[in-house]
């Protein structure tokens, strides 16, 4: 697979990052670029470059993550940087009614996490969804984002190129040093503390 150029470019010497919303505030979220400040923000789900074909997200969408995964992203993001690599973050926190929304296209739990009454993962802002990118290029991962193919597990092999599984065993390594699991069936996704657990739904614009 080559190389694909980057949308978006690392936030490194820009202004500062602006206040989180009050709702989101009030839900212990945080602006990813005040924990990984050379972050790649590539929100896939402000577009319509995705599995649905439609723009869910308003355009500037932010990608929020819960306070709890900033150490573990900051870590991640400062063991990668030995090797000139940067996070590239494809979705973050996502909000309740973007979920039914997906559900509705792919009914498919081994996919799409089917929406229920509590908040979890990326409807808590407690998983995120990452690749890698070296000198302005994504880097080789065998598979593009929400591939829904048996080239998508994080441990695939077969029509998984060697480069490209190399590749994912960094990314794996550098989030799992930060204390963030990675998902088996995806190898784009990974889990911060607590992911797993039942919360209320929560009422947080993405912008």
């Amino acid at each position: 697979m080559a190389a694909a150029t980057v949308v978006g470019a690392p936030t490194a010497g820009a202004s500062p990052v602006p206040p989180v919303s009050p709702q989101a505030a009030a839900a212990g979220l945080v602006d990813v670029r005040a924990v990984v400040p050379d972050a790649i923000v590539d929100m896939r789900y402000a577009t319509a470059d995705n599995f649905t074909g439609v723009q869910l997200y308003p355009s500037g969408a932010r990608c929020l993550v819960h306070e709890s995964m900033a150490p573990g992203l900051a870590a991640a993001a400062e063991t990668l940087r030995a090797s000139g690599d940067v996070l590239v973050f494809w979705d973050c926190y996502r909000p309740h009614d973007v979920q039914v929304r997906m559900f509705d296209v792919v009914p498919n739990p081994a996919w799409v996490a089917k929406p229920g009454p509590y908040a979890r993962s990326h409807e808590a802002g407690r998983s995120v969804d990452v690749t890698l990118a070296d000198r302005g290029h994504l880097m080789d991962m065998g598979t593009g984002f929400d591939d829904f193919t048996a080239r998508a597990p994080a441990y695939a092999t077969d029509g998984v190129g060697a480069a490209a599984q190399a590749n994912r065993a960094k990314l794996r390594s550098a989030m799992q040093a930060g204390g963030l699991a990675p998902y088996s069936g995806e190898w784009w996704h990974f889990d911060g503390p607590g992911a797993g657990v039942q919360r209320p739904i929560l009422d947080v614009p993405v912008d």
